[in-house]
């Protein structure tokens, strides 16, 4: 029995190739494929995905807390897989660009290291999975 917090997602295929509809438990659609004329993105794309939103929201969250003037947030994930199966991801590179009004480079760091270490239970997985996570910034000024 899972204890805790519980998410739903489910996968169904299309009958087609290797593609699949996920539903998530919030309502939520999305098209998944593998193979060669996949629809949709891969489930590793979508891993990366996940792990990149889970730590802008917390990244967003913090630098508000620290009132900082934040006009934006992007979080970019490449992630180096394995040569052999089961082709897991080995190291991620994590960039993470911020946008506002005199954004402080130490409330950035601290935001991200604070995601990385305490909050994203996403990264916090992969790297409890080995995975080594490699992390950098950009601050961008407001015009």
């Amino acid at each position: 029995m899972v204890s805790g917090q519980t998410n739903k997602a489910r996968v169904v295929w299309s009958g087609e190739e290797l593609n699949f509809t996920g539903h998530l438990g919030s309502g939520y659609h999305f098209e998944l494929g593998g193979g060669e004329n996949k629809v949709g993105g891969s489930p590793m794309e979508f891993l990366l995905a996940g792990a990149a939103g889970c730590t802008a929201v917390d990244v967003v969250m913090i630098l508000q807390k620290q009132r900082q003037h934040v006009s934006g947030v992007e979080v970019a994930m490449t992630g180096k897989r394995a040569e052999t199966m089961p082709k897991v991801y080995t190291e991620i590179d994590l960039v993470y660009l911020v946008r506002g009004d005199q954004v402080d480079p130490k409330a950035v760091e601290r935001a991200i290291s604070l995601s990385k270490e305490k909050y994203c239970s996403a990264t916090a997985m992969l790297q409890r999975g080995g995975v080594k996570i490699n992390t950098s910034y950009h601050i961008e000024q407001d015009d």
